[in-house]
């Protein structure tokens, strides 16, 4: 039989678990902690002697204290010293929350991200909440945000369905990258009845005039089941694992798919997709299960 005694101790040992968990989740791991998230793979139709290391970093947020300028350029230089042939950024570079002591202007976070290095060079999609947060841009219904113009200002470019050629010692390969899926909000202000997406995934594939293997950046994965198989890799963000993942798998994911597309590397059909976890945090600054982290994919 449990005392009173015993009972208070266990719903004392119980709270300070919680407490405990949700300080983890709140100041530890979203703020103090990096991983680097490595994947290996040989893509079906990928070109024999074609070795390529891309790194990817996705879902920025920036904002204070979760994901200051310092704090970006920091792990800039941690991704610099992970030897990629080609970096790539997947999008939402803007803050997607409230609970923040200060937003991190787009000239801060660009001049931040201008630090990377790569020989084939840093390469740049937009996100949702780059989207969402411009309300020009949506008032527009297109044409660029500010994230756009602060990246290019910096010399990064950005891929709004466009694709262009790179070569590695003498193979070529395609960098594809889509404007966003879910860019332009609803609302009466907007005169749009539904959220409504600026990509143009055939456009894009149009655009590649050769048989060399194809990356295809998309910030949201919900558009993989479209992706034909002449594309060797697909990478996306957006979902940032769930943020909160038990067991791997996360209750709530920013997607029509659920946890089917939530983290890592997934395979249908032959046809590879990666999903970033991400930096940032978006909504609420928690994260538990799924540390930010900075992606490297072997590729060969």
């Amino acid at each position: 039989m449990i005392t009173r005694r015993g009972f208070m101790k266990i719903l004392g040992g119980g709270f300070a678990s919680a407490m405990a968990l949700g300080g983890y989740a709140f100041a530890v791991e979203p703020l103090a902690r990096l991983k680097v998230a490595r994947y290996a793979l040989t893509p079906p139709g990928w070109t024999p002697g074609l070795k390529l290391r891309v790194v990817a970093l996705a879902d920025l947020h920036a904002c204070e204290p979760w994901m200051s300028a310092r704090r970006i350029a920091s792990i800039c230089r941690r991704a610099n010293d992970l030897g990629g042939d080609i970096t790539v950024l997947l999008g939402d570079y803007a803050s997607g929350m409230n609970l923040v002591t200060r937003y991190v202007h787009s000239s801060e976070w660009s001049k931040a991200l201008s630090t990377l290095k790569a020989p084939l060079g840093v390469h740049a999609i937009m996100g949702n909440h780059d989207w969402w947060e411009d309300r020009t841009a949506q008032k527009n219904g297109g044409g660029e945000t500010f994230g756009h113009r602060a990246l290019a200002a910096v010399g990064i470019p950005v891929y709004s369905n466009r694709a262009i050629r790179l070569e590695k010692e003498g193979f070529g390969f395609w960098i594809a990258g889509l404007e966003d899926q879910l860019a332009l909000l609803p609302g009466k202000k907007w005169k749009r009845s539904a959220m409504g997406g600026l990509d143009d995934l055939d456009g894009t594939l149009a655009q590649v005039s050769d048989n060399a293997p194809i990356i295809l950046l998309a910030h949201e994965p919900d558009i993989f089941p479209k992706v034909p198989p002449r594309v060797s890799l697909t990478l996306s963000g957006h979902t940032h694992g769930g943020q909160v993942r038990f067991i791997g798998h996360s209750p709530v994911v920013p997607s029509r798919f659920g946890d089917r597309y939530a983290y890592g590397h997934i395979v249908e059909e032959e046809r590879d997709l990666i999903v970033s976890g991400g930096l940032g945090c978006s909504i609420a600054p928690i994260r538990f299960g799924v540390p930010p982290e900075i992606v490297v994919i072997d590729l060969g």
